[in-house]
């Protein structure tokens, strides 16, 4: 049987994809877990990853700096995948600092890692060092009452979490065709949204920042109009 395979590239400038190629063996039809690693003079990493895929994950970071050198581990909303290897990147990185929102703060990570968390308020900034990054509350978009998003004002970049999530082993790292109608697919297969009656009011806080790059958590990285294809994907939403 083959097991999970790991991958790193660079998608922007400074900024890495690493990807955990998650076989069908494993998760039917295939699958991936993603996690950016932004290298600035203070390191953010978004997304630890499953707990026990720490060692694959670690190690493609290792290629490109220190595990120890991180300051800012963020994730978008309380899941294995998102933040599950959180101790253990804290203790990999004893002077990294958990990045999420003030309820996931509140209600879970202050509770499941002795370092304090910095819980991000709607609109709350993080400094890197070179890029600045803003917090975008999105509760329940696509699910968790704690869910949100960073925004890199810098590279615009959004961070954008389980949104337009695609099936299979990850794919290519970046890419700039259409990614509504295969996330919209799995959707169909296995629908995680929650649909709040916020999600049209959400979709536009989040296309008005107009990113350029689409930091997906599940799939292909994305690179064009953010605006427009996120408002695409509210419109398929409001459909289904």
């Amino acid at each position: 049987m083959n097991g999970p395979t790991a991958s790193i590239a660079e998608i922007a400038p400074r900024l890495h994809r690493i990807s955990v190629a998650m076989p069908p063996e494993f998760i039917p039809g295939g699958f991936s877990f993603n996690q950016y690693l932004l290298v600035d003079e203070k390191p953010l990493l978004f997304h630890t990853g499953p707990r026990k895929l720490f060692p694959l994950i670690s190690e493609q970071i290792a290629k490109v700096m220190p595990l120890n050198q991180l300051r800012y581990i963020a994730f978008s909303h309380v899941e294995a995948d998102e933040c599950g290897a959180m101790p253990e990147f804290l203790a990999a990185a004893p002077e990294a600092r958990p990045v999420c929102s003030d309820i996931a703060a509140m209600v879970s990570m202050n509770d499941l890692v002795d370092v304090p968390s910095i819980g991000m308020a709607d609109g709350d900034r993080l400094d890197t060092g070179n890029h600045q990054l803003v917090w975008k509350s999105a509760p329940h978009l696509p699910h968790g009452w704690e869910c949100g998003y960073l925004f890199d004002e810098t590279s615009k970049t959004l961070f954008c979490g389980d949104l337009f999530t695609q099936g299979g082993t990850g794919g290519q790292a970046l890419v700039t065709g259409d990614l509504v109608e295969s996330s919209e697919t799995f959707r169909g297969q296995m629908d995680y949204f929650s649909h709040t009656t916020n999600t049209p009011a959400l979709i536009e806080k989040l296309a008005s920042l107009k990113p350029e790059l689409l930091a997906c958590m599940h799939g292909s990285a994305w690179s064009g109009d953010g605006a427009a294809h996120l408002r695409k994907l509210g419109r398929s939403l409001a459909t289904t």
